[in-house]
């Protein structure tokens, strides 16, 4: 599930108001506004409801691993996938990272 500051940070990263993420998610404002500020967490399937508005949004949540802690960032576009699939054998075949 996400907390507060990650979902803030996700609707941040791309680029809609709380009014916004609560028309396309059907979440009244209010509760979306209480729970980034850490004031109150909603039930489960408002978790769900909102994670998932966010993801067809654009983000992508990183789940929790360790030390690394949860993250968020943005879903790469069909142009940019197309640009790095181009470039991964720029200069030859790429070849394992191993270090021996």
């Amino acid at each position: 599930m996400i907390d507060g500051p990650l979902c803030n940070a996700a609707r941040a990263l791309v680029q809609v108001s709380r009014s916004t993420l609560a028309s396309r998610s059907n979440i009244r404002k209010d509760v979306i506004e209480m729970f980034e500020r850490g004031v109150h967490t909603p039930d489960d399937s408002t978790l769900a409801i909102l994670k998932i508005t966010l993801e067809e949004l654009g983000a992508v949540f990183i789940p929790d691993e360790g030390a690394n802690g949860a993250g968020v960032r943005l879903k790469f576009s069909r142009s940019v996938t197309d640009r790095l699939r181009t470039l991964v054998n720029e200069g030859g075949p790429s070849s394992s990272d191993a270090v021996p």
